[in-house]
């Protein structure tokens, strides 16, 4: 089912349907890389700027209904659900499982070439502790190698026609409560990885290491440490002056467990930073502030990891309100002027538009159909908080949305064609409350707040408005909705061609739409927990290709089995 902006404007109070595809022409995007083959997903997000836009157009709105399965592969280990972006190159895709598994396959046929299992055990057998899953959302690659994050802290290259280990790095403490469930960036010769961890109590970082040979090149910190050992930039001494008390006793969080971005002509990369540690200000900033960097877009040198400038989506974090939720680099025109912008719909449910260069606010609109901790962006970039959304002053509140947010992982799309960001979001709300004291306790959460009914009695939930999960059309340069598709299944992630189509994982189907109006034209069932699509094309044939199947120690028999589909024109079932 789609619905039409006009049906929600009521709600939102924003526009009506934009009906007639405009051309291409009228709609910008960045150069990528010039290197890059249309028919190959290399990276991430496809390119440096992440915007999982495939210009194959042999799969298209008209002929789109005869996909079928072309091949399958069951991925043999499981223990988590699967966010993984599959990357395709030289015939060959590569891809991570559960517990930081690796594998290569033909991308014709499925033919398993290698696999490569770790060893990690999981958290009830002395693995590491992860906040929400055991999960690893992809590879970076450069040459004969795939980089790979591991969910014991490690940065592994991988020769990329073998599966050998070729060199190894351990990039967090070892034996603390780090963990990686991110994709690695290359940034020309450089691997960069961030790590996660802030629930437990860690202290935020991003790191750079020579892919030829792992040694590391620079390491740029997130939040300030204890001021009594000095500061590593200028930037973590600036940063200090906006925190109070005792903070890095608890780590103070701001991990970059996700997105990244990178713009090559610049040289920057762009890094979103995470939630506090703990989750209450009133813990770990007693005195207030907006504590820096957390919750922030922050642009980096990329040669030297040195701070060039941010924009704090959410100043003194109190709800989880991460901003690692995935990146964007977009060329627009908004109101008449060519603007380089880097965009991002984080969890606090405002979407962002922000001058890439400069780190200049643009516009930040409510993309969700309930935002209850804040009114509205001010002009200035600030947000305008709700009386009473400081739960730590208030004794509790019912907020929206809640810690897991109008937006997490799954990544979104763009089209240059029509102009719109595709965005898999939710709509959610969570009673905050914190915690009378707090004793930092090293492998458990240390939030600082209060969950379920331990707290006692509370004010009866209120109903949240929208649908609980949706796939939202967003016009970044005029800051609207345009259309939606609501569901009640969990997100995966999006994809976006030119052939006119966007690809979603909603519950247990891959799902195709029309770019242009959203009108659902295929779909397939693939088994709970999509992860994330990607297209590329193989002597003249274009596939489309997810994980997903969510299959975990202890199911039934008959759970959905992990699982690589693939599907092509005229093929199959």
């Amino acid at each position: 089912m789609r619905i039409a902006k006009s049906a929600v404007a009521a709600t939102l109070g924003v526009g009506v349907l934009l009906a007639v595809p405009a051309p291409l022409s009228a709609r910008q995007s960045p150069a990528v890389n010039p290197s890059a083959s249309a028919d190959e997903w290399r990276a991430h997000g496809r390119d440096a700027t992440e915007q999982r836009y495939s210009p194959l157009d042999r799969i298209t709105r008209l002929n789109v209904g005869r996909l079928g399965v072309a091949w399958s592969w069951e991925i043999p280990r499981r223990g988590a659900r699967l966010e993984s972006t599959p990357l395709v190159a030289d015939g060959v895709m590569y891809a991570t499982g559960p517990m930081s598994t690796v594998f290569a396959l033909d991308a014709r046929t499925g033919e398993e070439l290698w696999f490569w299992d770790p060893g990690i055990p999981d958290e009830e057998q002395g693995g590491p502790s992860v906040c929400c899953g055991d999960v690893n959302r992809g590879l970076a690659m450069h040459g004969d190698r795939v980089f790979a994050g591991l969910l014991d802290g490690r940065l592994v290259a991988l020769n990329r026609h073998s599966g050998r280990v070729e060199w190894s790095v351990q990039t967090t403490p070892a034996g603390r409560d780090y963990s990686i469930t991110g994709a690695p960036r290359v940034l020309g010769d450089r691997v960069v990885i961030g790590n996660a961890g802030a629930e437990y109590g860690v202290r935020g970082y991003v790191t750079a290491y020579d892919g030829d040979d792992g040694e590391q090149l620079w390491r740029t910190y997130t939040v300030p440490g204890n001021p009594a050992d000095g500061f590593e930039s200028e930037a973590m001494r600036a940063a200090a002056e906006t925190w109070t008390g005792e903070w890095w006793k608890v780590g103070g969080g701001g991990t970059v467990w996700d997105a990244m971005a990178y713009d090559a002509e610049l040289d920057l990369l762009y890094i979103g930073t995470g939630n506090g540690s703990p989750w209450s200000r009133d813990h770990r900033s007693p005195g207030g502030g907006d504590n820096l960097y957390l919750s922030s877009i922050v642009a980096l040198d990329g040669r030297t990891g040195e701070y060039r400038w941010h924009y704090q989506t959410t100043p003194g974090d109190d709800w989880d309100y991460t901003a690692t939720q995935p990146l964007m680099l977009l060329d627009l025109e908004i109101a008449g002027r060519e603007r380089r912008v880097i965009v991002q719909a984080p969890k606090n449910g405002f979407f962002y538009v922000i001058d890439r260069v400069t780190g200049e606010f643009l516009s930040g609109q409510a993309f969700a159909d309930e935002v209850t901790w804040a009114t509205h962006i001010a002009e200035t970039g600030r947000p305008v908080e709700a009386p009473g959304a400081r739960y730590g002053r208030t004794g509790g509140a019912w907020l929206s949305p809640g810690p897991t947010g109008a937006h997490n992982w799954p990544p979104m799309a763009w089209n240059p064609g029509t102009g719109l960001v595709y965005l898999p979001a939710k709509n959610n709300n969570f009673y905050y409350e914190m915690t009378e004291g707090l004793d930092y306790v090293p492998g458990q959460w240390n939030t600082g707040t209060v969950f379920g009914s331990a707290g006692g009695e509370r004010p009866e939930r209120p109903e949240v408005a929208g649908s609980p999960t949706m796939l939202v059309a967003w016009d970044p340069a005029e800051s609207r909705e345009v259309w939606r598709f609501p569901t009640r299944c969990d997100n995966g992630g999006a994809l976006s061609t030119g052939g006119g189509l966007v690809f979603w994982g909603t519950g247990d189907r891959l799902v195709a739409f029309d770019a242009w109006t959203g009108d659902e034209l295929w779909s397939a069932d693939v088994g709970r927990g999509t992860a994330s699509p990607v297209t590329y094309a193989v002597d003249g044939v274009q596939y489309v290709t997810v994980l997903a199947g969510r299959a975990v120690t202890g199911e039934r028999p008959d759970a959905d089995v992990p699982t690589v589909w693939t599907f092509a024109l005229d093929v199959g079932a």
